[in-house]
């Protein structure tokens, strides 16, 4: 049986690997948060691989606060980039391969097109700085390294953009939204059945993980705006709320976010021969998880 090893287990796709993990009762998964085992450490990540085998990780683990990361730069250094250092290199010791996410804010170029795994990256603030510079710990860290830039992350768990829309949407009559930000929502549970295949595709195959090692974009299909993707929300859940568009000058942050970060992703679909679903079809799937959980209760 093939063990997983999900690091940062409490985050937005490390529960949706929770969530989906009784379906693959071919593989048996092990779920670490920071207190479990740190990987900013490596007296306990030596210490977990000693008394665990593991014949794959998972990097969920990160610092994601994009605005706070802008005043709490060693932090973000701290887990993202030293701690993917660290999981990479223990991980090539015993010969473990690891799937690292990242995002699309590493590209941040002005451009109109699709960006390409080969574009020239250009991140800009502290976490998009340092969620590259992890990218590059795991490729030179460990040979067996597959990095997958993904974008807007969603989920019935965790905080996020959907999870804050119906909130405030239930809390207000009216709310003002970017509208010249353009990108693709990713569903955090069709990310975590995304690498599931890939996974299954590569154990399968007769082919090393090494030959498989490289950076490959993830989202759902389709591209919209932060203003379109609110008016989805409220649409679909039939709210009153009213949105309004607005320019990104008008929504001051810390960090800058990317103007588009729209992805294409033929890479990785034909490498893994992947159907990717649509981003509307997807936030429907999560919308009525969150009701039978919520139903549930």
């Amino acid at each position: 049986m093939i063990t997983i090893l999900i690091t940062g287990a409490n985050g937005q796709v490390g529960q949706e690997f929770r969530a989906i993990a009784a379906n693959y009762p071919q593989f048996q998964f092990l779920f670490t948060g920071r207190k479990e085992m740190d990987i900013a450490n490596p007296e306990a990540i030596e210490h977990f691989l000693h008394e665990h085998r593991v014949d794959v990780c998972i990097n969920c683990a990160a610092y994601t606060a994009v605005d706070k990361a802008e005043s709490e730069e060693a932090e973000a250094m701290l887990q993202n980039v030293e701690g993917t250092r660290l999981l990479a290199a223990f991980c090539e010791m015993q010969g473990i391969p690891l799937i690292h996410l990242s995002t699309d804010y590493v590209y941040h170029n002005m451009q109109n097109t699709p960006f390409k795994e080969s574009d020239r990256p250009n991140p800009q603030g502290v976490y998009a700085k340092s969620k590259f510079l992890a990218e590059q710990y795991a490729m030179e860290g460990n040979t067996k390294s597959l990095v997958i830039r993904t974008s807007w992350v969603y989920s019935s768990f965790g905080n996020n953009f959907v999870k804050t829309m119906l909130r405030l949407g239930a809390e207000r009559e009216s709310l003002n939204v970017v509208f010249d930000q353009i990108g693709t929502p990713t569903y955090a549970r069709d990310l975590a059945e995304a690498i599931m295949t890939i996974i299954q595709t590569v154990e399968n195959a007769d082919i090393p993980w090494e030959e498989y090692s490289g950076v490959y974009n993830y989202s759902n299909e389709g591209v919209t705006s932060w203003y379109d993707f609110a008016k989805a929300i409220f649409d679909l859940r039939q709210m009153p709320c009213k949105v309004f568009p607005i320019e990104s000058k008008d929504f001051p942050t810390p960090a800058l976010r990317p103007p588009f970060s729209l992805m294409n992703k033929e890479n990785i679909k034909t490498t893994f021969h992947l159907s990717i679903p649509y981003w509307r079809d997807s936030l429907i799937k999560m919308l009525k998880v969150s009701d039978d959980a919520t139903n549930a209760i």
